[in-house]
């Protein structure tokens, strides 16, 4: 008599989700150049003069907050000091990087990426939330089964502070920095605590910006870069297995 044939197991399909939007996927991958261009350039600038103070002046007699370290060739744009092209790099994609967040916003409005993806629940605030997210990053755990789509709690947290505080915070203090603004726009200077105070606020908001590419990074690297990456691309993302 014939063995009975063992039953085969059938493979289900990949869920795809159409999770980036055009608008996003140029914005990041504008950013990512701007950001790059922008860092190595304002560590050019920052070699100048590496003392940050707080008040209207600074000078090389006052007492700093923080002096700064000296930035290595290969972290700066351009390579060799130069200060007056890094200033240019950094003005010309300080435009870049206003203008870009400009349009994201006004994209994200109309398509409604704002309200679907980063609107923060009260209950996602509460400490239970908080720990059982905090828990699952903890296990490598990033997205919720039930919803692998939507964007966790930190995610949100994380894209609103990048996008409504850092950026902002650098193009403002940034322009505060430049006396031909502060001659149209003298509040300015009122708003920072003068240029000294708005030029430390800009290194924060700036090493905040940093901070963040960096965890984002390796949070992908740990997510599964390619897929990632390629949904970033194409705007596709697949579930993976565990939450499919």
């Amino acid at each position: 008599m014939d063995e009975p044939t063992p039953p085969t197991e059938i493979e289900t399909p990949a869920t795809i989700l159409y999770r980036h939007r055009l608008a996003t996927r140029i914005w990041h991958w504008v950013n990512a150049v701007t950001i790059f261009i922008m860092i190595g350039s304002g560590l050019t600038i920052l070699n100048a003069h590496p003392h940050l103070y707080w008040g209207p002046y600074g000078a090389n007699f006052d007492h700093p907050w923080l002096n700064t370290p000296h930035w290595p060739s290969y972290l700066t744009i351009p390579a060799g000091y130069n200060l007056a092209i890094a200033r240019r790099w950094h003005l010309l994609f300080a435009f870049v990087l206003a203008f870009g967040l400009l349009a994201f916003m006004v994209a994200s409005l109309i398509n409604r990426h704002f309200q679907r993806d980063l609107r923060v629940a009260v209950d996602e605030l509460k400490p239970r939330s908080l720990l059982h997210d905090l828990t699952e990053h903890l296990a490598f755990r990033f997205h919720d089964p039930a919803r692998p789509g939507a964007f966790n709690i930190f995610q949100k947290l994380s894209y609103v502070l990048v996008i409504f505080i850092l950026i902002p915070l650098m193009i403002f203090t940034g322009l505060t920095m430049s006396p031909g603004m502060d001659a149209a726009w003298p509040w300015l200077l009122d708003l920072f605590g003068g240029r000294q105070s708005a030029r430390s606020i800009h290194f924060i908001a700036a090493a905040g910006l940093v901070g963040f590419t960096i965890v984002h990074l390796v949070l992908v690297i740990l997510a599964g870069p390619f897929n990632e990456v390629r949904s970033m691309i194409t705007g596709r993302w697949t579930v993976p297995e565990e939450d499919a």
